[in-house]
């Protein structure tokens, strides 16, 4: 089964979806298998992390933009603005794929892990994540 779930994304930053997903797991009727993701942006990535404190999400975007400033002098591809470059080099960085375990026809996801779509521009939009199910 593969299907595309939008996340709404309302600026940079990360944007929990485990609750889409793992509805969609139900769904599928799926005990025991791999959810594989792919988010279909170039500007965007995935990640599994914290979500019992925001705090953690907080210092993961900030860490991530002083390692990529934006308007650096050295950077050509800006006819999106400043936040264009920046945006493909994070998502270079990161992860654009996932693969979690399912088991008993949930993700296997530990205690205070959420899966994230991680939005790297500024402007809110909806991004396609490709889901695989099996």
């Amino acid at each position: 089964m593969v299907e595309i779930l939008s996340v709404r994304t309302g600026r940079q930053g990360l944007f929990e979806f485990t609750h889409q997903l793992q509805d969609l797991v139900g769904r599928s009727g799926v005990k025991e298998g791999l959810c594989s993701l792919l988010v279909q942006h170039t500007s965007a990535s995935l990640t599994i992390q914290e979500n019992a404190d925001p705090s953690a999400k907080d210092d993961l975007e900030n860490w991530l933009n002083r390692l990529v400033p934006e308007n650096d002098r050295l950077y050509t591809h800006i006819f999106e603005g400043a936040d264009d470059m920046p945006a493909h080099i994070k998502s270079a960085l990161t992860a654009t794929t996932l693969s979690i375990p399912v088991l008993n026809g949930r993700l296997c996801l530990g205690t205070w892990q959420g899966v994230y779509c991680w939005e790297h521009r500024h402007q809110a939009r909806s991004r396609n994540i490709a889901v695989h199910i099996a």
